[in-house]
């Protein structure tokens, strides 16, 4: 299975819209792989709160309208990272914006909608401001040899929480894909977090970060693909903007669950 993981890297000045027609631009440079990833927030930003309102959108408006296209100019299954949806209606904390990402079929089709369940914040930003999503979702994805792999999604600050991994290893996950707007502060532990979810799960990670700065706070970029064996397989080892392409393995993830059957000897 072929993968893009794209790091996108912008500063504060530059305008959602603009980032938007960049964006699906380097998407449509990644034809002939099978899945291409962008970050969490990319378009709105992730820590510059202060937006998320005007920008908020809903599940049909232009952004995903925007990046239906470009999965299907290019032919490639998109994982678009995620946006600011404008729900129908206020959830259950009041709330009418979630951190809402969506995957697209290379034909312009949406194949899924995670809402990102664990809110970063510590009760500001994300807690106060968006809902948060309740189902765990796992999809199956093209894995380019004719096949499906069952696909997880989750985003960024979720990386945090096993138990959320534990429950799409066992919905039959053998794909992780993590969009984020990890700030460089904490980038260790996202390079760190993403091989401990790989070797728990036994399942590949795919992480994209974004670089540049959002609301003057430095990203962190380092995105990387980590093995079910707990191997880099690629990474980024800075945070400016950066394509990544790795050849995935999938048979190898089967052979090492079948070498190292770690999971069968569960016992809560």
């Amino acid at each position: 299975m072929r993968i893009a993981v794209i790091q996108l890297s912008y500063g504060d000045d530059e305008p959602s819209a603009a980032r938007v027609e960049r964006a699906a631009a380097a998407v449509a440079e990644q034809a002939g792989h099978d899945l291409v990833v962008l970050p969490e927030l990319w378009a709105p930003t992730g820590f510059d709160y202060r937006r998320w309102e005007a920008e908020a959108e809903p599940l049909d408006g232009p952004w995903a309208a925007a990046m239906a296209e470009a999965a299907r100019a290019a032919g490639v299954t998109l994982h678009a990272g995620s946006f600011v949806e404008r729900l129908p209606g206020p959830g259950a904390d009041g709330n009418t914006l979630a951190n809402t990402s969506l995957v697209f079929s290379a034909t312009g089709e949406r194949l899924a909608v995670y809402r990102k369940i664990h809110r970063f914040g510590f009760g500001s930003g994300e807690p106060k401001l968006m809902e948060a999503g309740e189902d765990v979702v796992v999809l199956d994805l093209p894995d380019g040899a004719g096949g499906t792999v069952a696909t997880g999604l989750s985003t960024c600050y979720d990386l945090r929480f096993p138990e959320l991994y534990r429950h799409q290893q066992e919905a039959g996950a053998r794909l992780l894909v993590v969009p984020a707007a990890w700030p460089l502060a904490r980038v260790g532990h996202w390079t760190l977090l993403g091989r401990a979810r790989a070797l728990e799960d036994q399942c590949v990670v795919v992480q994209c970060n974004t670089g540049g700065t959002h609301a003057g706070v430095p990203m962190g970029g380092h995105s990387q693909v980590v093995a079910a064996t707990g191997e880099v397989l690629a990474e980024v080892a800075h945070a400016d903007g950066a394509v990544l392409s790795v050849d995935v393995d999938l048979d190898a993830t089967t052979a090492y669950r079948e070498s190292f059957p770690v999971l069968a000897d569960r016992r809560l």
